[in-house]
């Protein structure tokens, strides 16, 4: 593939259509030359209207598997009884056949050259495992770890996973978290990045009552509304979700 000058990469969509509309009107997401998904699509209120909307974009939009699409393929298929997340064997459930087959397909990486970042690989959690921590404070023999496996060649890494966007290097890598298009952690808005030649962390702001008000009344989610109270208005800090996370990241 020749060299990509502009890449908008949306992470953790959750489900959230506002949200992702929002995003998908940005000027800068219409004219990028690809949308990278990098992973959980689809765990969340509104799955099916996600995933028909995304593949209305063609093959612009480039799409990876997370840990959170992959735990609803498997429910599923009935590979597992049970998933951690409350509203993921809702979103289970209301996926269409061909969309759990279509999602059942997806990679769990990708590469692209994109323009001042070189080689570009894209994963949802690290590049070895779709449910693996890593944040913005991890430590240094942790960053070795996880990229231990990774071509010298590979320069940038974009992940998501943790809901919280940033931008560090880790041993000369550039690594990316766009944060999450629908339930980020720690401020409001449409959380995303653009790619080329640098790295620009976005937040697209939308209207949140609106929008939960919508959710109420188009998902079926028993829980709807505080749901979406808790995860669209961002109740959950950074700071909390650090210390969350933090436990699995190996401190």
């Amino acid at each position: 593939m020749d060299e990509l000058d502009r890449v908008a990469v949306l992470s953790d969509i959750h489900g959230v259509l506002p949200a992702l509309e929002a995003v998908l009107a940005e000027p800068e997401v219409t004219a990028a030359d690809r949308i990278v998904l990098t992973g959980d699509i689809t765990a969340g209120p509104q799955p099916a209207e996600v995933v028909a909307l995304l593949r209305e974009q063609g093959d612009r939009v480039l799409w990876l598997s997370g840990n959170a699409d992959r735990e609803l393929v498997e429910y599923r298929r009935g590979e597992r009884t049970e998933i951690p997340d409350p509203i993921a064997p809702y979103a289970a459930t209301a996926l269409r056949p061909d969309q759990i087959d279509f999602l059942s397909t997806l990679p769990k990486t990708l590469t692209l050259p994109v323009r001042g970042l070189g080689k570009v690989l894209f994963c949802h959690a690290t590049p070895r495992d779709d449910e693996e921590v890593v944040l913005v404070d991890s430590r240094p023999s942790r960053w070795t770890e996880v990229l231990a496996d990774l071509d010298d060649s590979v320069r940038t890494v974009v992940c998501g996973h943790t809901h919280m966007p940033y931008v560090r290097l880790a041993h000369g890598r550039l690594i990316v978290n766009p944060g999450s298009v629908g339930m980020p952690y720690g401020r409001t808005g449409a959380h995303w990045c653009l790619l080329g030649p640098g790295t620009d962390l976005r937040v697209t702001p939308y209207d949140i009552p609106t929008a939960i008000t919508r959710l109420v009344r188009e998902s079926a989610y028993p829980e709807i509304a505080a749901w979406a109270d808790y995860f669209l208005n961002a109740r959950a800090s950074d700071t909390e979700a650090l210390e969350t996370f933090g436990r699995r990241d190996g401190r």
